[in-house]
């Protein structure tokens, strides 16, 4: 090392500018969550969600499912959360809204939920300037690959800033 005081290199992780998103890439979200029991207690009860489907053993056992179920809120935003680091750290403006959110397959204790997002559409905003709106599709699949969540969500992603700016 040479006796010079030069700054070293920094990265700050953030999301894609809206300008780096392309219709149809998929991006797969690592590593995934694995859902615990303490998790799904704490989003029911934190929520003030009651369904004894998540709370209460005894009565889950005698449920078409044998057992309690991982709240199905829970389920998606952890999904939409796994895209967070890789796709809107720090770039997005706002979630605009979500729809064609299905639970295909119930997430249990144990499960380790893995997230991947397609962009399917994207158009620069009308109203505005140097932002644009990004739909993006969510998919988690549980550890066996199996889909147990799907979402399509619509959000506000501004652009790259000009050089200098």
């Amino acid at each position: 090392m040479t006796g010079t005081t030069q700054a070293a290199p920094r990265i700050t992780q953030r999301g894609l500018w809206f300008d780096e998103m392309d219709v149809g890439t998929i991006y797969e979200h690592r590593p995934g969550r694995t859902i615990t029991e303490a998790d799904n207690t704490w989003f029911t009860a934190v929520t003030m969600n009651t369904q004894a489907l998540h709370l209460d053993a005894a009565y889950a056992e005698h449920t078409a499912f044998g057992e309690r179920l991982v709240n199905s809120m829970f389920t998606l935003s952890t999904l939409v959360g796994l895209s967070v680091s890789q796709l809107t750290q720090g770039t997005i403006v706002a979630n605009l809204g979500f729809s064609e959110v299905t639970f295909p397959h119930p997430v249990r204790h144990g499960d380790t939920l893995y997230a991947e997002t397609e962009i399917t559409d994207k158009r620069g905003s009308r109203s505005r300037p140097g932002e644009g709106v990004v739909t993006f599709t969510h998919t988690g699949r549980n550890q066996d690959g199996v889909v147990v969540a799907r979402a399509v969500r619509k959000t506000l992603v501004r652009s790259k800033p000009a050089e200098g700016a």
